[in-house]
C-alpha cells in the first residue's frame, strides 16, 4: 500500500507529461497562421529533440522512486539539462503568446478560424508542461532525495 501511494503522484506526473509532450511535439510542426503542418522548418524539430531528454528524466525519476534508489550522478546531470529544457519551455510560452497577440496586426489578412482555439490550446499545454516539469523537480527532491555531493563523489564508479 505504501509503495502504491508513493508512486501515485509520480504516475500522474508521468502520464500528464507524456500526453502533453506528444501533443506539443505534434503542434511544434503546426503553423497557426497557415493551419498546416510544416515539416521543412528546422526550428520545428527542436521540441521533439528536447522532449527526448524530458522522457529520459521522467523514466529515471520513475525508476528511482519505484526501486527506492538513491539519486546518482547520471540523474543529477540529466536534471541539470532539464533546467535548460525548462527555460526553453518558458521561451516557447512567450513565443506563442506573442503570436496570439499579433492577431490584431493581421486583421486585414485571411487568418484561419482555428487560430485562437488552437493557439489557446497550445499555450495551455505549454503552461501545463512547465508546471509538470517543476512538479517533477519537486517530486524528485521529496521522494528520491537531495543530491549529496560527498556521497556521490565517494560512490562514483571511475573505472567504467
Amino acid at each position: 500500500m505504501g509503495t502504491k501511494n508513493k508512486l501515485g503522484a509520480i504516475r500522474v506526473n508521468l502520464i500528464l507529461s507524456i500526453i502533453i509532450l506528444i501533443a506539443l511535439v505534434y503542434f511544434s510542426f503546426y503553423g497557426l497562421y497557415s493551419d498546416q503542418l510544416h515539416f521543412n522548418k528546422v526550428e520545428s524539430y527542436i521540441l521533439p529533440i528536447l522532449s527526448l531528454v524530458h522522457f529520459v528524466y521522467i523514466y529515471i525519476l520513475w525508476f528511482k522512486v519505484s526501486e527506492n534508489e538513491y539519486p546518482d550522478i547520471i540523474m543529477r546531470n540529466i536534471e541539470y539539462v532539464m533546467y535548460g529544457v525548462f527555460i526553453f519551455y518558458l521561451y516557447e510560452i512567450i513565443e506563442t503568446a506573442l503570436i496570439l497577440n499579433s492577431y490584431q496586426q493581421f486583421e486585414g489578412h485571411i487568418i484561419p478560424s482555428t487560430f485562437h482555439p488552437i493557439g489557446i490550446l497550445i499555450i495551455s499545454l505549454q503552461i501545463l508542461l512547465s508546471i509538470c516539469t517543476l512538479w517533477s523537480f519537486f517530486l524528485r527532491k521529496r521522494k528520491v532525495g537531495q543530491y549529496d555531493f560527498d556521497y556521490l563523489n565517494n560512490h562514483e564508479n571511475t573505472w567504467g
